[in-house]
């Protein structure tokens, strides 16, 4: 097993004026015999505090806001899409958030142009779930599939959520936008996408696992391997409350109380198992194991 990290400045960026800002890629990358596994950055997210922790007590929240150094104000949180290729397949699990949900993100083109891969070599797209961070990548400007060539699947509940005509009456205000947007791309390849049940193998070595909460249909996906790795999405969705108190309420979560258990029962067995993780919004690209602390995990960002 070889880890490597490497740092990738889009091709654009050396031919800018020498004013304009350079961005990098950071890209992890993790073989495990023939499978190259990298998490390839779409930007990052900007967030009100309250959207992860609007329901936590200030007085239990400032701890792990003082020890993680973070906001409780405005959270970043990074969005790695993962990439996985075995000589045959070319899988991507999600697309981002495309052009039209945050200007900081959508960026996965120019993290894919900086590796080298076309959008006619993916072969495959597994949706986690199908919030806009996630989906909204999937379509063009002129509402065709970014990636024409490849097949695409989510978990038959996911779909089944988001394209029922009365989620967006029922989802609430603040995420109604989510719910027009979901349903308008899925629609666009409802003919063609594949729904998979828990547990199925959408490609060989690769389960899709249920882990509900912060989605209706959420699904993780487990690759096999001497070394098995989780795809999580964003079952956990950060590194500090997350890990810290998987028990505690998180905003972010359509299902508070299922989604904390979805967490607590994950990170038990993650930990104990030893098993590698791609987390969407972890940081350091998103590769890293679980461990056990004192009062809860933490994110260990080697393997």
């Amino acid at each position: 097993m070889l880890t490597r990290r490497t740092f990738l400045t889009a091709a654009t960026a050396a031919l800018a004026a020498p004013l304009a800002p350079r961005r990098s890629w950071a890209i992890n990358t993790l073989t495990l015999g023939d499978l190259r596994i990298d998490t390839l950055s779409d930007g990052n997210l900007m967030l009100p505090g309250s959207f992860i922790f609007g329901d936590i007590p200030a007085g239990d929240l400032a701890p792990i806001i003082s020890k993680y150094g973070i906001s409780a104000d405005q959270l970043t949180p990074p969005c790695n899409v993962t990439l996985l290729r075995d000589g045959t397949s070319t899988v991507l699990f999600d697309v981002g958030a495309g052009a039209d949900f945050q200007a900081s993100a959508g960026k996965l083109s120019e993290a894919m142009d900086a590796i080298g891969l076309t959008v006619d070599e993916v072969t495959h797209v597994l949706f986690t779930h199908a919030h806009p961070d996630h989906l909204w990548g999937l379509l063009d400007d002129f509402d065709e599939p970014v990636f024409p060539n490849a097949e695409y699947m989510i978990g038959q509940a996911e779909f089944d959520y988001w394209t029922d005509p009365d989620t967006v009456s029922t989802i609430g205000e603040e995420r109604a936008t989510f719910a027009v947007g979901a349903a308008r791309r899925l629609e666009a390849i409802a003919d063609s996408v594949r729904r998979l049940a828990d547990g199925e193998e959408p490609l060989p070595g690769i389960a899709a696992r249920l882990t509900p909460g912060h989605t209706p249909g959420h699904m993780a996906f487990e690759i096999a391997g001497p070394t098995p790795v989780m795809v999580l999405g964003d079952c956990i969705a950060n590194h500090h409350v997350a890990f810290e108190r998987p028990d505690w309420p998180s905003g972010s979560d359509q299902d508070k109380a299922l989604g904390a258990e979805t967490r607590v029962a994950l990170l038990d067995r993650l930990a104990s198992e030893n098993v590698v993780v791609t987390g969407f919004h972890l940081p350091g690209g998103g590769i890293g194991r679980v461990e056990k602390a004192a009062a809860g995990y933490r994110f260990v960002d080697e393997v």
